[in-house]
């Protein structure tokens, strides 16, 4: 009797251990295996090569789970039958069905589930070894399950697409959403997946904002407005604004200048100035961020379907999509967000939807209207007044000021603090 106690006590051991195994080496990180792979550790590439051969590792599994339990459950009704006679039977099966599932299923998979890359590299070398063992019985097993899959037309497998390795980052990276310590790497990684989905017309500086000089202006002028400006490539233009003959930088405008001995008057900015780079403005910015790339330039001018200029585009744009906002000591601060008491913000019509929901979480739509002043005029269907108060997708939003028809600055109410 202590024989078969003994014997029943080290098939349920078994269980568990079966039981486990399944559970953490399904459950664990394939990215975090990897990595320790690249580090040089021998059981995670154990783990990776179990895991890269799944069905025949659930197929060994199984049959060395289903085989303990089923001996435990035999062993165990044969010596209550001993001791009751055919009630043994009940007794079996009522305590069986009890002990194998607490203790051979619900508790170590319960600890596996939370532990799944710690018991996955303590099972690595014993699974291996069952797995050859029973590699026979596996792979005839695999043989029957082939074919009743194709009697019923299903496929075996299936290669992962690209959207759905894509949805599978984003995926991981939205895991860890809670954890703050982390909170900056995950909007950079965020950003980083969304350059292909992004257009250079949601983040280049809008024609009204950026910074043009006329070439026909005296050249002492022309080099006064080029020195008094945050930027190094300025854009030239002639006639009118929208007719660009080209950009220039601001050090090959120095350099002309100490190559004249400073005589400014003699200087022919329009020479100095290099052919400008005309982008649409459908253009991706993993797209754009190439062709900085491969042309080695970091500025662009935007233009619309009919060829009339929009805006510019820079490499530094694109980072920010990236990395946030990148301020230097020559850069203009220009008040966007100011959090109030209370929970809510007085926000510049100007602001982009994107630095918004990138900066406070928030999921505001930005398929129709890259500001936020774009964003309720589109949902209001209207051209709202000062004081007007609208409400959509939680949010509040009242109109706080306005310049003639264009929204200035409004108060957004998130929906956490709404009242």
């Amino acid at each position: 009797m202590s024989l078969s106690l003994a014997i029943i006590l080290g098939l349920l051991v078994l269980s568990a251990f079966f039981s486990g195994s399944e559970t953490a080496l399904t459950a664990v990180s394939r990215p975090y295996m990897h990595q320790l792979e690249q580090d040089g550790s021998r059981r995670a590439r154990r783990v990776n090569h179990l895991i890269a051969t799944r069905d025949r590792l659930i197929g060994a599994l199984l049959v060395g789970n289903n085989l303990v339990n089923i001996l435990a459950s035999s062993l165990a009704t044969g010596a209550l039958v001993t001791m009751f006679g055919e009630a043994g039977i009940a007794y079996a099966t009522a305590g069986m069905t009890v002990i194998v599932v607490l203790f051979g299923e619900v508790l170590p998979k319960t600890y596996a589930i939370y532990n799944a890359n710690k018991v996955a590299l303590m099972v690595a070398i014993p699974v291996t070894g069952l797995v050859t063992i029973l590699s026979p019985v596996v792979r005839g097993l695999e043989v029957v399950t082939r074919l009743i899959f194709r009697m019923f037309g299903a496929k075996y497998a299936t290669d992962a697409s690209i959207e759905t390795a894509m949805m599978e980052l984003r995926g991981a990276i939205e895991v860890h959403t809670t954890q703050e310590a982390v909170q900056d790497e995950r909007r950079m990684l965020r950003s980083i997946l969304e350059l292909d989905d992004v257009e250079v017309g949601e983040v280049m500086t809008h024609r009204r904002k950026a910074f043009t000089i006329d070439a026909g202006l005296p050249p002492a002028e022309i080099v006064d407005l080029i020195l008094k400006s945050p930027y190094t490539r300025i854009p030239l233009w002639r006639g009118e604004p929208d007719n660009i003959i080209g950009v220039v930088h601001a050090k090959d405008v120095l350099r002309a200048v100490r190559a004249l001995d400073g005589d400014v008057a003699q200087l022919d900015v329009g020479e100095l100035a290099g052919t400008p780079w005309f982008i649409p403005d459908s253009t991706t910015l993993l797209e754009q961020l190439r062709a900085f790339r491969e042309r080695r330039e970091h500025f662009a001018l935007v233009v619309d379907e009919y060829g009339a200029l929009m805006g510019v585009v820079t490499l530094e744009d694109i980072l920010e999509e990236i990395v946030g906002d990148i301020t230097d000591e020559h850069d203009v601060a220009v008040a966007g967000v100011h959090p109030q008491e209370g929970g809510d913000y007085v926000v510049d019509g100007g602001v982009t939807i994107r630095d918004l929901n990138r900066e406070f979480e928030w999921r505001l739509p930005d398929e129709d209207a890259n500001t936020i002043a774009g964003l309720l005029l589109h949902e209001s269907r209207q051209i709202p007044n000062v004081g007007q108060v609208f409400r959509f997708h939680g949010f509040r939003f009242e109109v706080l000021r306005k310049n003639r028809n264009q929204i200035a600055s409004i108060r957004i109410t998130p929906p956490n603090s709404a009242p």
